[in-house]
């Protein structure tokens, strides 16, 4: 459904409803200033209308094929009204209207000065209808965007959870590593002082086993 349409549409049937009265009280009136004033901001509402008119012709062409035969058809019958209104506006400006006329129109006047006709309140009430409806449409939509954006917020705290447990467990490991690094050294060192320990260990041995048998020599010489 067209938005904009249905919003020119809203604006046309309350002005065609109002002119509609305006003309009903106007051609009760007797010639006169008044008259003439009321004459005057019926044209402008007659004038207003063919702009909707026209809007609601450009909308309705531009939408898909789908739907336009129906705005179209919708349109034809606005069409239809306003002339029957630019009609009943000649016959007011005219001065044709005839005493019996005048008696007609006061007791339809009289009986419900203030009211529309049927078929406009009908139009009135289905754009009202199709207005909330469009509402609720848009409550439903932004009821579903609050939602996924609640799920977005959700799932982006959680991704942001992940990343910091992410983070703290790659903090142990580089934590790990040092340890690994450091108990590498220690071990090298370690095994580089056993590895000279032994050296020194050996030479002594070496050293004593040399003594032994120089003084083994020595004393077998001496005997």
């Amino acid at each position: 459904m067209s938005e904009v349409f249905e919003g020119y549409e809203r604006q046309y049937c309350e002005l065609s409803a109002n002119l509609s009265r305006k003309c009903n009280s106007t051609s009760l009136l007797p010639d006169g200033v008044e008259k003439n004033a009321k004459v005057n901001e019926i044209k402008s509402g007659l004038d207003d209308c063919d702009v909707l008119i026209r809007k609601m012709d450009l909308e309705a062409r531009s939408l898909q094929p789908s739907v336009k035969a129906m705005f179209l058809a919708k349109l034809n019958e606005y069409k239809s009204d306003l002339n029957k209104l630019k009609r009943e506006f000649k016959r007011i400006t005219s001065g044709d209207v005839s005493q019996a006329s005048r008696e007609e129109l006061l007791e339809a006047g009289m009986a419900d000065a203030h009211s529309v006709s049927t078929d406009q309140r009908e139009r009135l009430t289905m754009s009202v209808e199709r207005l909330n409806q469009s509402s609720d449409r848009i409550k439903e939509s932004r009821r579903a965007m609050l939602e996924t954006e609640e799920l977005g917020v959700s799932v982006l705290e959680d991704l942001h959870q992940q990343r910091q447990t992410l983070l703290h467990a790659h903090n142990k490991l580089h934590g790990v590593d040092d340890a690994i690094d450091k108990s590498k050294k220690v071990l090298s060192s370690m095994s580089r002082r056993m590895t000279r320990n032994k050296w020194i260990v050996g030479a002594v041995i070496a050293a004593l086993v040399v003594a032994i048998i120089f003084i083994i020599f020595f004393k077998t010489s001496y005997h």
